[in-house]
């Protein structure tokens, strides 16, 4: 018989009896995880942090949980979480040589753990409101991939060809208590800084931002950013993710041996440009938000609009290793 995956998407199973993952149908009381692992939160001091939702709900990190089946815990999580956590305190030349379907396995049980704690509240939002819970089309398809994805974590699942993610991992000179997480659900983008690095993933986008990028990822290519260079970059991936206009389609081949994942061509049926239009005002604005503890506004980004600021590239268009920057407040 082939391997079958689960898929929560179907009848929209997101109860806390049935395991996140296997969907097995578990004990709510006793089997269930953290979404952030538990030593990244003591680690950081992020049990009573407030994490905001998309309907401007506040969380904490502790309080984001995910139901999970005892062995799914012990047998896969652990054991991957306890790579990431020695290779990430290690810093970043251990974390650069963690193998890229890892990284994505454990960003991945982060982003659709957020993902999975939305759609509980909408749910519970639908039935104490009487209104029926909508979801785009769109997502369900993109969610519902991730989690057919992370399953390689319990599963023989083999990424043919070209793998569906794109992570990057970057030495910055970030400050001992740093600990910034971020993530776009609808794009399905991540990143994190903390130690001596920082991480930027898209994890459904067949490597297209990394070759959309790929003359300025040239151009920084072992140097040591600064955080706000870093952040530059943040915006820059978070914002050509946003143009990104594909749907992304995967082959899923069960067998009785291994579920085999293989990437469609992206072009599909239509010969416009995978990206839409880069536009400097709405980038600003993605940049405007990240460089908040530096002070700088929107209107200091693009007072040259043509030009708009760079920490990352010098007038010359080559990596700046030497600027003035500002000190963050």
């Amino acid at each position: 018989m082939a391997i079958s995956l689960f898929n929560p998407f179907q009848k929209f199973d997101f109860n806390k009896n049935t395991c996140f993952l296997s969907g097995e149908k578990i004990s709510a009381s006793t089997e269930e995880i953290t979404v952030f692992p538990q030593w990244l939160i003591d680690q950081f001091e992020l049990n009573q942090k407030h994490f905001k939702l998309l309907d401007e709900s506040r969380s904490t990190y502790q309080d984001l949980k995910l139901p999970c089946a005892d062995w799914v815990k012990n047998d896969a999580l652990d054991p991957l979480d306890e790579e990431i956590q020695n290779a990430f305190n290690s810093g970043y030349e251990h974390v650069k040589e963690l193998s890229s379907i890892k990284l994505f396995q454990w960003i991945s049980k982060i982003v659709y753990g957020i993902i999975y704690n939305e759609i509980r509240m909408g749910l519970r939002q639908q039935q104490s409101g009487g209104e029926p819970f909508l979801l785009a089309q769109g997502l369900i398809h993109k969610f519902g991939n991730l989690n057919s994805m992370m399953q390689s974590l319990i599963k023989p699942i083999e990424f043919e060809e070209n793998t569906p993610w794109n992570i990057r991992v970057f030495k910055v000179e970030n400050s001992a208590e740093t600990f910034n997480y971020r993530d776009e659900i609808n794009t399905l983008t991540f990143s994190l800084a903390m130690n001596d690095f920082g991480i930027i993933a898209c994890l459904q986008d067949n490597g297209t931002n990394a070759i959309y990028h790929s003359d300025i990822l040239e151009k920084i290519d072992g140097e040591i950013l600064k955080p706000i260079q870093f952040e530059e970059l943040i915006a820059r991936f978070y914002y050509s993710n946003y143009l990104f206009n594909r749907l992304p389609e995967y082959s899923i081949m069960p067998t009785t041996d291994k579920v085999y994942i293989e990437a469609m061509p992206l072009r599909g049926m239509s010969n416009r440009p995978l990206f839409d239009n880069w536009q400097v005002k709405p980038y600003a604005q993605v940049l405007e938000n990240l460089w908040k503890p530096w002070g700088i506004t929107l209107f200091e980004i693009i007072k040259d609009p043509e030009n708009p600021i760079s920490f990352l590239l010098n007038e010359e268009g080559n990596f700046s290793r030497e600027v003035f920057i500002p000190t963050p407040s």
